[in-house]
């Protein structure tokens, strides 16, 4: 099914999570490989921000200088509530996104992570009013906006700007009935409005790629032959009013997965939702941090403390017995929990509303 006139297929790539070599540089190679695969695959929505490091810049590269323009959708975001205090720097980003990417106008452009106080952020400097004139001038196709907070201030956001023609949304079938997340409160909510919607985080942060042994049995059980990964994609898929579902993906072998399970999809089969049921049962044995590792905490903390790492390591050691110490010094800083003066500017960065500052008192025993 079309949406807003679009031919858009059911997998998307997101850009926030690309393939990197040691030094933190690109593969340029492989990404282009990527994304040669992906439009060969029949899929063309591309998704990256102003504040997705130099993705911009490299899906330049990748797409926007190897491919005619007409070929494929691009979407990008603008996050006035970080360092923006005048209309004018706001604005900047949406100026410096068309720059860097050469794309001389965006299909999709989105007003990114309203929730909480970040909502009136946009209010107060005249966004909405800057992406209409925009479009209006032709360098935007389709307004819309990015969502972490609830099903209530989603309904108030789209009842008060009539622009907007979608939303992108966090759903996965663990957040289903999340009281934070409410990935099913907020999909009936842009179902009542008639607004399609793009999701991100199908699989959690990869969480749901790759689940606790007792989860990825209840799959292999069902269909030895489908990745978990696929479970979660087709899940968010089979919902109605779905434009197309985000994958970070930062493989080939990752690409590969993404593709064999949504190519061709046309909806769950009979007793399919049963399994998707019976994982979550799974999954309720085990009290995890709700952390994407989407680092905007990161960015905030003065300390410089390593949060989603930690999280990462918490979690990994409640579902395998164990943690990671990769995975405590990946995060997006160098100190560990103990360092933590409980500012709590952290919690008012996050999209998934976790208890910062609790939580890392509870990493401390584990990791420092």
């Amino acid at each position: 099914m079309a949406y807003l006139g679009e031919d858009i297929g059911k997998l998307g790539f997101g850009l926030m999570r690309l393939p990197r070599f040691e030094d933190g540089s690109a593969d340029i190679d492989l990404i282009c490989k990527m994304v040669d695969r992906f439009l060969e695959a029949g899929f063309t929505y591309f998704d990256t921000a102003w504040v997705y490091g130099n993705s911009e810049e490299i899906i330049a590269e990748a797409l926007v200088k190897r491919y005619p323009r007409e070929s494929y959708q691009l979407a990008t975001k603008a996050i006035s509530w970080i360092g923006c205090k005048t209309p004018e720097e706001a604005q900047a980003h949406f100026y410096q996104s068309l720059e860097r990417t050469g794309a001389r106008y965006f299909d999709f452009y989105l007003l990114h992570m309203t929730g909480g106080p970040r909502t009136t952020v946009f209010d107060a400097l005249g966004m909405w009013d800057f992406v209409s004139q925009k479009k209006e001038e032709g360098y935007i196709k389709h307004i819309g906006f990015s969502h972490h907070g609830t099903a209530e201030e989603l309904d108030e956001i789209i009842t008060s700007h009539p622009q907007v023609e979608f939303v992108q949304l966090q759903v996965n079938y663990l957040d289903w009935e999340n009281p934070i997340n409410q990935s099913r409160a907020c999909l009936e909510v842009a179902a009542k409005h008639g607004v399609p919607v793009v999701v991100m985080e199908p699989l959690r942060g990869g969480l749901l790629a790759t689940p606790p042994e007792n989860v990825a049995r209840v799959f292999e059980e069902a269909e030895p032959k489908q990745s978990p990964a696929a479970w979660g994609l087709q899940f968010v898929a089979n919902q109605p009013n779905i434009i197309t579902v985000l994958s970070g993906m930062n493989s080939m072998e990752q690409m590969e997965d993404n593709i064999a399970a949504l190519e061709g999809f046309e909806g769950f089969a009979p007793g399919q939702m049963d399994v998707i049921d019976a994982a979550l049962r799974e999954f309720d044995s085990f009290d995890l941090v709700p952390c994407t590792g989407c680092n905007y905490c990161a960015k905030v903390c003065p300390q410089n403390v390593g949060i989603s790492g930690a999280f990462l390591a918490m979690n990994a050691d409640l579902m395998f017995g164990r943690h990671v110490q990769e995975w405590i010094n990946w995060g997006g800083g160098k100190n560990p929990p103990s360092a933590c003066i409980e500012c709590y500017s952290c919690e008012d960065a996050c999209p998934q509303s976790i208890a910062i500052v609790e939580e890392l008192k509870r990493a401390v025993p584990l990791i420092g």
